[in-house]
Parts: C-alpha cells; structure tokens; sequence
C-alpha cells in the first residue's frame, strides 16, 4: 500500500489488534493503548510513504514496548534504591509475573507468536532479525517457563 495512506481506514482496521499487542507485551491495558496511539502518531509523521503500514504500526508498537521496558526497568531500580519495596499492579497474573521474567526479546517472541499468531518469519521481520534467531528465543524462553512451571 504505498502513496496516501487512509488513516481513519487503517485505524479502524488495526486499532484492536495493535492495542492488545501492546497490552500483551507491556501487562497493561492503558499502556497498550499508549504505545498504538503513539504508532499512529509515528504514522503522520513518516515522511515517506509506508508500504505495508499493518507490519509498519506492528513493529513501532514493538519498538516502543521495548523502551518502555527499558523505562520501566530504570524506574524499578531506582524506586528499589529509594523505598523497600514495589509494589505490582493488580492486573498482573501469574503467568504474566514469568512472561515479565524473560529477556524482552525472548518474552516478544513468544507474545507475537502465541497471542499475534505471526510465523516464525513474520516475527523475525518485526524484530529486524533472522527466522533461526526467532526459534532460538522461543526455545529458550519455553525452556525457561517450563522449568518456572516445574
């Protein structure tokens, strides 16, 4: 889809499916609608026109999911350092608490594939890397959570 893109058109279309792959990968509902709100904005400010804005909003929800880990994990360390204790949103789960417990990679994986249904290659595009390495990071994080689990 190159040339004008018809924002309203592919809001419409992706808003649902970007929002819960932000809320998937952050644990939160508010932030998932975040980080797809600053994808479309990401999308009005793209000087060149996108030829595939589906996989184009994907991957900058992705991206910004990982500096908002990144963020959120600076801030841990630095309320850690000021008060004893953290304490978790409600609406954090179990599963979500060892999801949380991955590398972000292996845990962007994982989310993609189980809860996006994306292949193996369509991951491996939205993560700027090879399909081989898309396994990897899934084996291993299976790996992980099984041994969570046991």
């Amino acid at each position: 889809m190159s040339g004008k893109v018809d924002l309203e058109e592919q809001y419409r279309a992706q808003w649902p499916a970007l929002v819960r792959l932000g809320r998937l990968l952050t644990g939160s509902q508010a932030a998932g609608e975040d980080v797809a709100q600053e994808a479309y904005i990401g999308l009005l400010r793209a000087g060149a026109p996108i030829d595939n804005v589906p996989a184009y909003l994907r991957r900058s929800v992705v991206n910004q999911c990982i500096n908002a880990g990144r963020r959120a994990r600076n801030e841990r360390a630095y309320l850690s350092r000021q008060r004893e204790s953290f304490i978790e949103p409600a609406e954090v789960d179990d599963m979500w608490q060892r999801l949380r417990r991955l590398p972000v990679r292996q845990r962007t994986v994982l989310v993609l594939r189980y809860y996006e249904d994306l292949s193996e290659r369509e991951i491996a595009h939205v993560l700027g890397c090879k399909p081989g390495t898309v396994k990897s990071l899934s084996s291993r994080a299976l790996d992980q959570l099984r041994k969570d689990l046991s």
